[in-house]
């Protein structure tokens, strides 16, 4: 693992690491912040996964997590959101393809298979990294994101509700089997079996009998990709007659942007840090 920048905030550290993936076949990049309380003992971890287009950069440096993270004791953990490198397949003109674009999932067609495993990565490489080499309580995991991050979150703490003891999400794509800017992701990825797309997919897992404890949400009305892309209220009707939680909240004027995600930041950080312990 290379150090890439260490900076002091809020009496905790602020670090970029790389180190080179077995899962995605290239050099990664993640932010860790680690609360000035792990100098003494392990914390909890929690998991933000970022959206399209970003990298780990975007909330690192937009999101306002560290004064509430440094007062909660929680490790936040931003890892990258697609593989990265001249070798990489990628589609230049397309910001719903390729580099910034790895949805959370296992790839299973040529030729993004060989490098696009953020769902391993994610799950399960970057987990033990994190846990080699920083003072983390692995019994205390959350997870949360935002947008293609947010659906990331989602289907992550459904598929591992014995990992993770909380999720939470800022305007996720809860059914991205039918929203517009992730059908022609998941078809190049997964196939043009729609069977297989089931696996990653918010809605669809509880259709199929996945179960986590409980969700918050937070969504912007005024978000452009409310009603093409978002459309949260198709997991409120999926969770019926389940006994899984949601905490939906939808606020007057807030659209997709990082102002929108550094405004409720705090409320998921206590969120999480309240199921954490």
């Amino acid at each position: 693992m290379k150090i890439l920048s260490q900076n002091t905030a809020f009496g905790g550290m602020q670090g970029v690491f790389s180190h080179e993936s077995d899962a995605t076949k290239c050099e990664m990049t993640f932010a860790v912040f680690v609360p000035p309380q792990a100098i003494a003992e392990r914390r909890p971890v929690l998991w933000y996964l970022s959206g399209l287009t970003c990298t780990h950069a975007n909330v690192m440096e937009k999101g306002e997590y560290r004064r509430m993270a440094a007062e909660l004791g929680l490790i936040i953990v931003c890892p990258d959101t697609s593989p990265r490198g001249n070798e990489v397949p990628d589609e230049l003109t397309n910001w719903k393809m390729g580099k910034g674009a790895g949805m959370y999932l296992d790839t299973t067609e040529k030729p993004w298979s060989d490098n696009y495993r953020m769902y391993s990565y994610v799950t399960e490489e970057l987990p033990a990294l994190v846990a080699e080499h920083f003072r983390v309580d692995m019994d205390r995991q959350g997870i949360f994101g935002h947008s293609m991050g947010g659906h990331g979150a989602m289907t992550i703490a459904l598929k591992n509700p014995d990992r993770f003891k909380s999720c939470s999400a800022f305007a996720p794509i809860v059914n991205p089997m039918t929203a517009d800017w992730t059908q022609d992701a998941f078809e190049k990825y997964l196939g043009a079996e729609r069977p297989k797309w089931r696996e990653y997919d918010a809605c669809a897992l509880v259709e199929d009998g996945a179960r986590f404890p409980e969700f918050l949400i937070d969504q912007g009305k005024a978000d452009s990709f409310l009603e093409t892309g978002l459309k949260p209220w198709l997991f409120e009707e999926a969770i019926k007659g389940t006994d899984i939680g949601l905490t939906l909240r939808m606020h007057e004027r807030y659209d997709h942007s990082y102002y929108f995600i550094s405004t409720f930041m705090d409320d998921h950080l206590k969120w999480h840090a309240e199921r954490l312990g």
